[in-house]
């Protein structure tokens, strides 16, 4: 007999192979209100299981082909909400104590009493129930403390994005450059097939790489001309200062502190701060590097107007193999031709020629 979608009896499946006893057992637990299925060993009753999983098991330990501590670890391995409950003519401590600790919830000697079988079963029953209550706790109390803690992780990325929004604040001619950088820098790293975790940290990273910027003066960072030298070296620092400022925030992201730090590095090993030379350079920040200086030599400043894209694009590939890696101003040039990412609505012509100087 089958089960039908209506049929909300537990389910149990008896296991020996002695026949008239399975009887027994079987007109016990059917009074008990259990639909109830037999098998006559080991091999049988994993068959059985397969073909419909049952609530609790049953079983003698002698048997062929498979004995009861095996199957017991079958279960136990392949169904483990299922209750296993041994019934044997073994008296033997060792045993029990091996059966127990391999997941039985109880451990019956034969000859046994009617009551006995209908106690130990109840007893069996409400541990499992126990059980798979706790687990449902636990999974429940991870996933909140996990929700949380996703709710901490958004609102502290929102935080260090209000503080870039508000550096970018200070830098009118800059606004919305480090949502652009972001946007930019993914489509270049979905083209060289980064990981996810990579473009995860890469994204927070173009984000955050100007944060130093906060220690800037305003006077150098609002100026309305070109800068000397040492407001230029002044400028430059902010690498460093953003890394010191993220380091204690973004111990594992390690990806986005790496942009932060050496995205005005060059391939040929002349950038700032730590002259790094060709793959030295972190991917992700050599990514970045390419993407910031698009959207500053794209983007109008007090003292000269943006570049058109093609003209933009013309720069980054006569600087490829000296400031810039070929490989990341190729894979640009390809999201570009796809328009993998929004551009401004328009930029204007200006001469082009010297070293890109990022913003």
């Amino acid at each position: 007999m089958s089960l039908t979608n209506t049929d909300t009896r537990p389910r149990c499946l008896i296991v020996d192979d002695e026949v008239p006893l399975r009887a027994i057992l079987r007109r016990i637990l059917e009074q008990q209100g259990f639909h109830c299925r037999d098998a006559g060993s080991g091999m049988e009753a994993v068959a059985a299981l397969e073909r419909e999983p049952a609530s609790l098991v049953l079983t003698d330990y002698h048997m062929p082909q498979m004995d009861g501590v095996e199957l017991l670890r079958t279960i136990h391995e392949r169904w483990p909400d299922t209750a296993v409950v041994m019934v044997t003519a073994v008296s033997d401590v060792e045993l029990a104590v091996q059966c127990l600790a391999n997941g039985a919830m109880d451990y019956v000697t034969k000859p046994f009493r009617v009551e006995e079988i209908r106690g130990r079963v109840g007893q069996a029953l409400e541990k499992r129930t126990l059980l798979l209550e706790n687990r449902t706790h636990r999974e429940n109390l991870e996933a909140r403390v996990q929700a949380q803690a996703r709710a901490y992780e958004e609102l502290f990325l929102a935080s260090l994005q209000s503080l870039a929004d508000a550096l970018e604040v200070k830098d009118p001619y800059t606004w919305g450059h480090s949502v652009r950088v972001g946007s930019y820098a993914m489509a270049i790293a979905i083209e060289l097939g980064l990981d996810e975790q990579l473009l995860v940290q890469l994204e927070l990273g173009s984000r955050l790489h100007d944060i130093g910027k906060i220690g800037v003066r305003e006077t150098v960072l609002n100026k309305d001309g070109p800068l000397t030298d040492e407001e230029y070296g002044h400028v430059m620092e902010h690498p460093v200062i953003g890394w010191r400022i993220l380091s204690p925030l973004l111990r594992d992201a390690p990806h986005a502190l790496a942009v932060v730090r050496s995205h005005h590095e060059r391939y040929d090993g002349r950038g700032t701060p730590d002259r790094l030379i060709g793959d030295e350079i972190p991917i992700e920040a050599r990514v970045a590097a390419v993407a910031d200086s698009f959207d500053a030599m794209t983007s109008g400043r007090p003292y000269r107007a943006g570049m058109a894209v093609d003209e933009a694009m013309a720069e980054l590939e006569r600087c490829a193999g000296t400031q810039f890696d070929p490989m990341c101003v190729s894979a640009f040039g390809r999201a570009l031709h796809k328009r993998a990412f929004p551009l401004p609505d328009s930029f204007v012509r200006r001469p082009t020629g010297g070293t890109v100087l990022a913003a």
